[in-house]
């Protein structure tokens, strides 16, 4: 197994920097099931911040690209299923998908509630808001 950074997934998702894209086009479609690609938490909301921002894509077009990764049998997803049932969520509210993300990994670990001082994240991604 080989750990992808978020730039190797940018180029693969984008195709906007012909060398780079080619390179990184070659490198994730050279994975298989066996001998696949990681993908961590961190990179996942790095993904995330660089699609909606640098190129401005729309919540299900985040939501569409994220999907696929979890999906693909070549790479593995550090906590798939937080990952998953967190895109749930961003894409039918308007929760941030990094609060999902701490929601549903807390949630994972144990926790009974998340605490926050953020009203958004209390509304939308089911965190306990401190009062």
């Amino acid at each position: 197994m080989i750990g992808l950074d978020t730039n190797i997934l940018v180029r693969y998702i984008m195709q906007d920097d012909g060398k780079q894209a080619v390179l990184a086009t070659r490198l994730v479609e050279s994975l298989t099931p066996e001998e696949p690609g990681f993908v961590s938490l961190v990179t996942v909301v790095e993904l995330y911040w660089v699609l909606g921002t640098s190129y401005a894509l729309s919540r299900a077009q985040i939501g569409a690209a994220l999907d696929a990764l979890t999906r693909s049998k070549q790479l593995r997803v550090e906590q798939s299923d937080q990952v998953v049932r967190a895109l749930r969520v961003y894409v039918a509210s308007s929760a941030d998908l990094p609060d999902c993300l701490i929601e549903r990994v807390a949630k994972a670990a144990g926790c009974e509630k998340l605490m926050t001082f953020d009203v958004g994240a209390s509304k939308y991604a089911g965190m306990t808001l401190v009062t």
